[in-house]
């Protein structure tokens, strides 16, 4: 608990310091970046996490802003269609910004158009290559299509950003027991 404490007392003039814009480029995610890969424990992990995802969901441009919340929103009421629409305009109105392609490759992973979600995810990891969730999805997809070593990479690459994605640890632990012939 002392940890978490003195987490946040670091982060905290990180989150003070602002930002002229926020999204992938944000001034803080380097030290964010840096703080979640000595994170000791799961909620100061967690905390980080939430940080950085709520850098990169944030733009500049208000309309973006507005978007993502439509579309959020849409994908919580399990409207994907609706979803898809709302991202394909932010995609539209602001291609530089890395988790409006982030969250149409979910809508696209949603609906089954893998290769949409992938040619989307791509995108994003272009525009920020330290996007561990991208990496987590790019990793369910190729589980999806049967391609271990595929998502066994993508999950490695998540993992060397965020050692502390739990659920990607057990999906890198049942590849290797598949690889080596044992029960997952």
């Amino acid at each position: 608990m002392l940890r978490l404490v003195l987490a946040v007392l670091l982060i905290l003039p990180v989150l003070l310091s602002g930002a002229a814009r926020a999204d992938q480029d944000d001034p803080r995610l380097p030290a964010l970046f840096a703080h979640l890969k000595t994170a000791e424990s799961a909620p100061e992990a967690r905390l980080v996490e939430a940080l950085i995802w709520q850098a990169w969901s944030a733009s500049a441009d208000d309309e973006v802003n507005a978007l993502m919340i439509r579309g959020v929103h849409a994908l919580s009421d399990g409207d994907a269609r609706q979803a898809l629409t709302v991202f394909d305009a932010m995609v539209q109105r602001s291609p530089n910004f890395a988790e409006g392609w982030n969250k149409r490759a979910t809508v696209y992973f949603l609906i089954g158009d893998f290769e949409s979600s992938v040619s989307d995810i791509e995108r994003t990891l272009q525009l920020e290559p330290r996007h561990f969730g991208a990496l987590s999805g790019l990793g369910q997809i190729y589980l999806a299509l049967d391609r271990d070593e595929a998502a066994l990479k993508a999950f490695e690459a998540a993992l060397a950003i965020d050692p502390h994605l739990a659920g990607v640890k057990a999906a890198v632990e049942d590849i290797k027991k598949k690889r080596a012939g044992e029960p997952t």
